[in-house]
């Protein structure tokens, strides 16, 4: 899909709906807070919504996540719980048919051995007893036959079935994983990503953080309506995975900020990725196919930082963050590396980022 088509909206879509409802009651743009609208809104849980609705207009932050801690911590339990149970029933089926298909064998086993020993006992063979020895063990084999044919259906609907809570649970997992406005991972997943960078000297010393921040994100906002800027961080978020290699984590960590974080490579590589993101994005066209309206330019802003130059995960976040607004302070849609900072440099214009 081409990137004007990306930006025709469609009344259909689930995430535009929870974006417009979370605007209309005034519900900050967190990832958590997207999380807790999707679920609402997939009228699978109406005591969700309805917990949602009593809120009224502009809800605080710590009501809606008490409201998510009740009910999708809940809906995480009960869909763990749900799938055990599943398993559990299955598993002790599967056992049944296994001892029934090993009784039957045995019987089988002890007919063809009752007829061995009848055949080595008796002396002269007469016509009659030969066909009772073929038709006893014709039956018994015809009969066990179907019996293993049985089983073999049975344990099939049995693997289906485990086959389908195993998908229903990979299917939970990544629902849980995805910042449903994007279809990126989310600020959890990147966090875990981040903190696992210092679980080992190797991602210590080949692991880097990038951070993006959409330029005059506001106005576009304020020039278009949210549902167009909740349609460009879209856009913007597809052109970040396209433009990346498919080992390297984008996430979108919040509001109009993104980021990726990589593994095996070097500064200088890092900063490659992160120049050809930004030149992808100044590159790429911004207009409606259904009315003509060009929202371009967009541009973006990045900053670099290695692993070795942090302490750990919340300093290499602060310093790829220092080097982001280092950017933003050059005047914007450029890649700025920490290690190039000075120590003057490592303050915030927060009058550039409220502008933005």
């Amino acid at each position: 899909m081409q990137t004007s088509e990306m930006l025709t909206p469609r009344a259909s879509d689930t995430a535009t709906r929870v974006v417009s409802t979370m605007r209309r009651l005034g519900v900050a743009a967190l990832p958590r807070n997207y999380e807790l609208f999707y679920e609402a809104a997939t009228g699978t849980n109406p005591k969700l919504a309805a917990a949602i609705a009593a809120l009224g207009p502009r809800p605080s932050q710590q009501a809606l996540d008490r409201v998510r801690g009740e009910f999708l911590a809940i809906a995480d339990h009960r869909i763990v719980e749900d799938a055990r149970e599943t398993i559990s029933a299955r598993l002790d089926e599967i056992l049944g048919l296994l001892r029934r298909d090993r009784s039957s064998m045995e019987a089988y086993g002890r007919i063809l051995g009752e007829t061995s020993d009848g055949l080595s006992r008796r002396g002269a063979m007469t016509r009659e007893f030969l066909d009772r020895i073929v038709s006893v063990m014709a039956n018994a084999t015809t009969s066990s036959i179907e019996s293993r044919t049985r089983l073999v259906g049975s344990m099939t609907d049995r693997s289906n079935e485990l086959k389908a809570v195993k998908t229903k649970l990979e299917e939970y997992k990544r629902l849980a994983d995805t910042d449903p406005l994007t279809q990126l991972a989310n600020r959890r997943v990147f966090d875990e990503a981040l903190a696992r960078i210092y679980d080992s000297n190797r991602g210590v010393a080949f692991g880097a953080l990038v951070l993006g921040d959409v330029d005059r994100f506001k106005q576009i906002n304020d020039r278009f309506g949210h549902p167009v800027g909740d349609r460009v961080l879209q856009v913007v978020a597809g052109i970040i995975r396209s433009t990346v290699k498919e080992d390297i984590l984008v996430a979108r960590t919040g509001g109009e900020e993104f980021a990726l974080v990589l593994s095996g490579r070097g500064e200088d590589a890092t900063w490659r990725v992160a120049e050809e993101v930004r030149k992808a994005i100044e590159e790429a066209p911004f207009v409606n196919m259904a009315n003509g309206v060009d929202y371009g330019p967009v541009t973006i802003s990045l900053g670099t930082c290695m692993a070795t130059q942090a302490q750990g995960a919340a300093d290499l976040y602060d310093k790829a963050d220092k080097a982001l607004y280092a950017s933003k302070n050059a005047g914007r849609n450029r890649v700025t590396r920490f290690s190039s900072l000075s120590e003057g440099d490592f303050s915030k214009d927060w009058l550039i980022y409220r502008k933005d």
